[in-house]
């Protein structure tokens, strides 16, 4: 793993989205993150920062959506 590739970090953020009071949320790069506080501030929720697995960032984001739905066992 290169240098680059470890310092890498994820964050999670509520994304402001016209017509959805609740937002949703999404992932990208600290660095990309950072960016988007700088150009406008507080525009968006930050849930989490600093996450260094993109699949970890993924998953926080996704929260149970896409999680298999529980079986209940068949009545006899």
């Amino acid at each position: 793993m290169s240098k680059a590739e470890e310092s890498v970090s994820w964050v999670v953020y509520k994304m402001t989205v016209a017509n959805k009071p609740e937002g949703m949320n999404a992932v990208c790069e600290q660095r990309e993150w950072d960016a988007m506080e700088l150009a406008r501030p507080g525009y968006h929720t930050l849930i989490r920062a600093h996450i260094t697995d993109e699949a970890e960032a993924e998953k926080l984001a996704r929260g149970t959506s896409g999680d298999p739905i529980p079986r209940q066992p068949a009545r006899l």
